[in-house]
């Protein structure tokens, strides 16, 4: 078929599509009534896979789901510890794992990710605030030689001193860039005030220049190997594979595994820091035309009874598009391109944080409004068309976490780390439509302390300072990262 014949064959397709539509329907398309939403289909039902268990040589553990509708694997490796594990030199355990697809066996970084493109393979490391991880997506086809790969990454990383060079100079450089830039300022300050100094959160988890300065080889190679240790693993398979096929592969290449004495993991119960009144925290960035604004409170534990209604309240106060914080200050007035709230779930409990940049100019009109949705949670009961509205966006979205190899991988590791069974996203769905009204003015009340905040503000001192301070919040104090002390 020819260019013209072509154009003249899609313009006929086009002006057909509508009658066919309404022949398909039994209507006319002027049938359909645009201005009403259209009404929400049943709650899809969670089947979730079954969950086969083995075990290595060596005792590591293995978990895993078949799911055999595309012939694709996915394989992590997940260790305890994570950032959790830096002690008194912040960046280590990140720096660690990144280090990791930079050079392993007899391959530097650029054979290895020849090798893995040519397998259609990826392989991803990594260190999160309590494990470590380090993730393999492959065609099934290619799963023995990618677990080649998989086990020199875990097992034989090279940590050449000159990589190890090349990658602190590049971490240098973005940890200066960071300083340059409001949002990671806020960030960092943040948890610097809302987590004394020694505790796992207190620092970022990237580093400081100060601690990544002084890294080399011989440290980085030290750490990892009282910090990647078998007796601390534990393997999530998911895909098109059976446990029988599996376990004979790992065990070849992991079976062997052992380890020297391992770096023992700090045991923190302490939540973010709490407050008798408002505080108020200023750090200058001359000339930014944003001020980045947080709002902070101690968090709540992942493992709590109060769980399924925190989601709720936290989805009706700023954990969605539609919430009441983003259609107030972005949708009505204009002061933000986006403002959300949300928990920072993790064993060792994270803060409740309200976060945002807002235009210099209404700083402080910003803050009298995140204020008043506060309190307006707190005092006044949500309707029952805004509660259901919240319940369906936390309850629908449940099924939509189990779609991919590698959601589900994510659900294990996630779920993992608090100790919880991925059976235990079944009775989810179920607590979060039994919350009520009630139950989401108590959690507000409860975990939202407003006279209690910590607040935090990133912006021109110059231009906002007087403003902020006039709306009597709290004592205010100048401060700066790094040097921050309650």
């Amino acid at each position: 078929m020819n260019r013209a014949s072509l154009v003249r064959t899609l313009i006929a397709a086009s002006c057909m599509a509508p009658s066919l539509l309404g022949a398909q329907s039994g209507k006319g398309a002027e049938s359909f009534d645009r201005t009403k939403v259209p009404a929400l289909g049943k709650t899809p039902l969670l089947k979730l896979p079954l969950v086969e268990k083995g075990t290595l040589g060596n005792g590591v553990a293995i978990q895993l789901v078949g799911q055999h509708e595309v012939p694709l694997v996915q394989v992590t490796l997940v260790i305890e510890g994570g950032s959790r594990l830096d002690a008194a030199r912040p960046g280590l355990a990140a720096f660690a794992a990144r280090l990791l697809t930079e050079g392993a066996g007899s391959r530097d970084a650029n054979a290895l990710q020849s090798e893995l493109a040519f397998l259609g393979a990826s392989l991803n490391a990594g260190a999160a605030g309590d494990y470590f991880s380090i993730s393999l997506n492959v065609p099934k086809r290619s799963l023995s030689a990618a677990l080649d790969l998989m086990a020199d990454v875990a097992l034989r990383p090279s940590y050449r001193a000159s990589e190890v060079r090349k990658q602190r100079d590049l971490l240098l450089a973005s940890i200066l860039q960071r300083k340059d830039q409001p949002t990671q300022v806020a960030s960092i300050a943040f948890n610097q005030l809302m987590f004394p100094e020694g505790h796992p959160y207190h620092n970022p988890a990237g580093g400081d220049s100060t601690t990544i300065t002084t890294l080399d080889s011989a440290q980085v190679r030290a750490f990892y190997n009282a910090a990647f240790v078998p007796s601390r693993a534990k393997f999530v398979v998911v895909g098109d594979i059976s446990l029988g096929e599996i376990k004979p592969m790992l065990d070849a290449r992991f079976g062997a595994w052992t380890s020297a004495p391992a770096l023992p993991i700090p045991v923190v119960t302490s939540k973010a820091t709490s407050n008798s009144a408002v505080k108020v925290y200023l750090v200058d960035k001359p000339g930014a035309a944003q001020s980045v604004i947080y709002v902070g409170a101690p968090g709540a534990d992942r493992l709590s009874a109060d769980y399924p209604a925190l989601m709720v309240m936290n989805t009706i106060l700023g954990g969605s598009f539609s919430s009441r914080l983003n259609q107030n200050l972005r949708e009505k007035l204009g002061y933000t391109y986006g403002i959300s709230s949300a928990f920072r779930w993790s064993p060792i409990p994270g803060p409740f944080a309200i976060s945002s940049s807002v235009r210099t100019n209404v700083t402080d009109s910003s803050l009298v409004e995140i204020f008043k949705e506060i309190r307006a949670l707190r005092d006044v009961p949500v309707d029952a068309v805004e509660l259901t509205r919240a319940k369906n966006y936390e309850a629908l979205a449940i099924p939509g976490r189990f779609e991919t190899n590698g959601q589900i991988a994510g659900q294990f590791v996630s779920l993992g780390a608090f100790g919880l069974p991925l059976s235990s996203v079944s009775a989810l769905g179920a607590q979060i439509n039994a919350v009520t009204s009630a139950d989401v003015q108590r959690v507000a009340r409860q975990y939202l302390p407003v006279d209690q905040v910590t607040v935090l503000i990133v912006g021109d001192l110059a231009k906002i300072r007087a403003g902020v301070e006039a709306l009597k919040l709290g004592v205010s104090q100048v401060v700066e990262v790094g040097r921050i002390v309650r």
